[in-house]
């Protein structure tokens, strides 16, 4: 009772400011303007202190509902109330990768949700590799989480998953006090505005206002976004198209071996068959290439025949050119 009876004294407190000013501002411009902006200052110092003191009487609530047992100055929230932001990180695998991204996305809408982001890779190989995958963005109903996962690792195999979550409870609480406080401030301006008189006060008053507002609007956009990433959770889910699924559960050595050489047989088999399409499908890259050094090879060794050719000629004629002196001669 005491800390609100000090709240109302320091918002009276407010009202007097507010007569002192429209007093002084029939008395002159300047001296007007100057109690003016006391009476801003005391006006932003009376909401920071009412805004102070409510977060002071929440804390004393939540340890007196508490029994007295929490030794910090942090309001107690109870969990039914608590803003938790979940993040999900998903990486399945899956045989049927048309059926799958259908039924996520049925899924996603059934549940309540959207798809925020998603980019598909369709696969460009001809051979080998050449499989599909996709990156997902989904936002899904927090209070529908857990039930969706469930639902993804049924219809897929998840390799890993990776989840965070964020208390943003006395962030939230702050922020909703701090715009509480604000709205305070903005109605004792809107009375002082319709009281002011002189041009100088009803400037520095709506300057002051159009602040409040910025700020009021700044605290409710942040809220809206905390609200909107606690009322839907955010699951980033990464699917890969494969010939076979990675066995998950742990295994034996004996199944390992298994395992490992039903994957060198496979591996061989495919690899095979790989070289086989890749040779047919580069082909005519192969003809025309093996026309080219054909033809390359036939130029070359035209071209050496022709100058062994040449030599031969030549040397024949220094041959008869020596033979013809000698017999001069002699």
């Amino acid at each position: 009772m005491r800390k609100r009876k000090q709240i109302r004294s320091r918002l009276f407190t407010v009202a007097g400011v507010a007569a002192s000013v429209l007093l002084a501002a029939g008395c002159g411009g300047s001296s007007g303007g100057m109690m003016m902006e006391e009476a801003k200052d005391a006006a932003a110092y009376v909401t920071n202190d009412v805004y102070m003191q409510e977060t002071a009487a929440q804390t004393m609530e939540a340890e007196a509902g508490s029994g007295g047992e929490s030794e910090s100055a942090t309001p107690r929230v109870q969990e039914s109330s608590r803003k938790l932001i979940r993040n999900v990180s998903l990486n399945v695998e899956t045989e049927t990768f048309d059926d799958l991204m259908k039924a996520v996305t049925e899924k996603t809408e059934s549940f309540g949700g959207y798809v925020e982001e998603s980019s598909t890779y369709n696969g460009s190989y001809y051979y080998g590799g050449g499989t599909r995958n996709a990156s997902l963005v989904l936002r899904i109903p927090s209070e529908k989480l857990d039930e969706f996962l469930g639902t993804v690792a049924q219809i897929s195999n998840v390799v890993s998953r990776d989840e965070n979550v964020t208390d943003v409870t006395l962030q939230y609480v702050d922020m909703k006090s701090h715009k509480d406080a604000l709205l305070v401030e903005q109605k004792r301006l809107l009375e002082l505005l319709e009281k002011a008189e002189s041009v100088e006060d009803i400037i520095a008053i709506e300057s002051r206002l159009s602040d409040v507002r910025y700020q009021i609007e700044s605290m409710e956009s942040q809220l809206r976004t905390l609200d909107n990433q606690v009322s839907y959770s955010t699951v980033r889910l990464y699917i890969d198209e494969v010939a076979k699924l990675t066995p998950i559960k742990e295994q034996t050595t004996l199944e390992k071996i298994k395992t490992g050489f039903a994957q060198s047989l496979y591996n061989i088999g495919s690899g095979a068959k790989n070289l086989m399409i890749g040779l047919v499908i580069y082909l005519p890259y192969i003809v025309l290439w093996a026309v080219i050094l054909i033809i390359a090879l036939f130029v070359w060794r035209f071209l050496h025949r022709r100058r062994s050719g040449l030599r031969e000629e030549k040397e024949k004629g220094k041959k008869q050119k020596v033979e013809q002196k000698e017999e001069k001669n002699e």
